[in-house]
């Protein structure tokens, strides 16, 4: 896909150089990363895989600044999170990133379209305006008649549309989803895939997917394999054009 101002052509919408993660001290030390140099870029939906326990909701997760290398440097959307701190990295996540989890997290006082405004309301957006184009994303994922539903009234695939509407609605530059297939049956697994790829993949745009579902790796334009916190190879996918 070509660039656009927001995506110079040439820059790396996620460059990770000597990324180490270690948790706990002396007996109990766990690498979770390993000296891990990767570069991604805009304009692609990246499949992150690997077995269980081999450091991919680790890596996601300092990607998305919710936790510190122990080692290294990490750079997202131009920005260096490594020397990133406190509010700042906080309002770069709010504005810039959007989550999408195997767990739906939806509020269940709240209808379908006022959980997909979330992330406008926090960001200060009258109210009307926020359901209004929450519902306006919701329809294009197709929740159009599901509007006024609260979450005990949706299925799983349904509820998880509704999160990926929730994690688009403030347009950020950065997705990241973790395992969103995971609780899912097949078919509503590829039907979440598509919708990821249909509606959140743009040029300006990074789409990383953390999965271990093998049925869903034909989605991806590349496939980053992990295994023992290592980047073990990177390969380029081949999705087709329609879902």
């Amino acid at each position: 896909m070509p660039a656009t101002l927001d995506a110079p052509a040439g820059t790396a919408a996620i460059a990770l150089r000597g990324v180490s993660k270690v948790f706990g001290t002396g007996d109990a030390k766990v690498a979770a990363l390993r000296d891990i140099d990767l570069e991604l870029p805009y304009g692609e939906l990246v499949l992150l895989v690997g077995p269980s326990g081999c450091g991919k909701t680790t890596l996601i997760s300092v990607v998305a600044g919710l936790l510190d290398p122990s080692e290294g440097e990490v750079e997202v959307l131009g920005e260096n999170l490594t020397r990133m701190r406190g509010g700042r990295k906080v309002r770069f996540r709010g504005d810039k990133i959007g989550f999408v989890f195997q767990q739906y997290n939806l509020l269940p006082a709240l209808t379908a379209a006022e959980n997909a405004s979330v992330p406008l309301l926090i960001a200060g957006w009258h109210r009307r305006k926020a359901v209004e184009k929450a519902a306006e994303l919701l329809t294009e994922v197709g929740m159009g008649d599901k509007l006024g539903a609260y979450p005990n009234q949706l299925s799983g695939g349904q509820q998880q549309r509704v999160a990926i509407a929730r994690a688009l609605v403030h347009e950020p530059k950065l997705l990241v989803c973790d395992e969103p297939t995971a609780a899912l049956d097949a078919a509503s697994g590829r039907t979440v895939m598509g919708l990821i790829r249909k509606v959140a993949v743009e040029p300006d745009r990074a789409v990383v997917v953390v999965t271990h579902d093998s049925r869903v790796y034909d989605f991806g334009d590349r496939i980053v394999s992990m295994a023992d916190g290592r980047v073990e190879k990177v390969e380029a996918g081949r999705p087709a054009a329609e879902y």
